[in-house]
């Protein structure tokens, strides 16, 4: 499970501005962010599976991607986290990305990706689970957009929370740059949990209830699950990108920011 909020092409300084939690087990293997691929992708990286829930390139694209909540599972699914590496590996338009796994998403778990390519002004969402009345494939307006697992924008408790205190803050600052860590501290840590009356009701209550936190730390029968991971990304309209990542440790939080410069301008 993973929680994202961002702002595509409204900021007058970033183009896009995002800020995501990674949900995961604790014990599951996982590298910090980093370069990878030959210094041509950087993300954090699922050890396990060898894919990423965020990840970004030299040339302005980035991926990110969140589980759908569903009881049922494939068994010998594909990795969801391995769909932003090979959209960044790909060269490819995200439309013409995202068309092409719709041929193919029902050999996965449920998902969500948003797929942006900041040069183009390009950003998609894709999702296997749409809703009735929906696309598997949808462009994404400029705007404020939150993304929990559920379909983009779902008004759950713990979406609206996150979407209302962005905006506090993104007020308070005005036009002024964006002290990622501060930020992250202030958005992504909130604990704070819903009534179970007023929860999705597709877990037990019990678990829903321990999800419905921003910032989540329980423990499972498989082990200690939770928040193990939060991201800030920043464009600016200059092409500069700034990832800052907060990751655990071994019980211990640890922090890195990595900068990088893109051209804005397509061949």
């Amino acid at each position: 499970m993973c929680i994202a909020v961002f702002m595509w092409e409204t900021h007058p300084l970033y183009p896009f501005i995002l800020f995501l939690n990674r949900d995961e087990y604790h014990n599951r293997p996982t590298e910090p962010l980093i370069w990878w691929e030959g210094g041509e992708i950087l993300g954090g990286r699922d050890g396990q599976a060898g894919g990423t829930w965020l990840a970004s390139s030299r040339d302005g694209r980035l991926a990110f991607i969140t589980n759908f909540r569903e009881l049922q599972s494939i068994p010998q699914a594909k990795s969801r986290g391995n769909l932003p590496v090979d959209f960044l590996q790909s060269k490819k338009k995200p439309i013409e990305f995202a068309e092409e796994v719709v041929k193919e998403a029902d050999q996965y778990n449920g998902f969500n990706l948003i797929l942006v390519d900041v040069r183009s002004k390009s950003m998609v969402y894709l999702t296997n689970r749409p809703e009735k009345t929906g696309n598997f494939v949808t462009h994404v307006s400029p705007g404020i957009h939150v993304l929990s697992n559920a379909n983009l924008d779902s008004p759950w408790l713990k979406a609206q929370r996150l979407d209302h205190n962005f905006k506090e803050i993104l007020a308070r600052y005005g036009k002024d740059e964006l002290p990622l860590k501060e930020m992250v501290g202030q958005l992504m840590m909130d604990t704070t949990k819903d009534d179970l009356s007023l929860l999705p009701h597709i877990y037990s209550p019990e678990t829903e209830y321990d999800l419905s936190a921003i910032y989540i730390d329980t423990t499972r029968p498989q082990g200690r699950y939770g928040t193990r991971n939060q991201s800030a990304l920043t464009v600016k309209s200059n092409g500069e990108v700034c990832f800052y990542e907060r990751y655990l440790d071994k019980d211990r939080w640890k922090d890195n920011t990595v900068t990088f410069q893109i051209e804005m301008t397509t061949k």
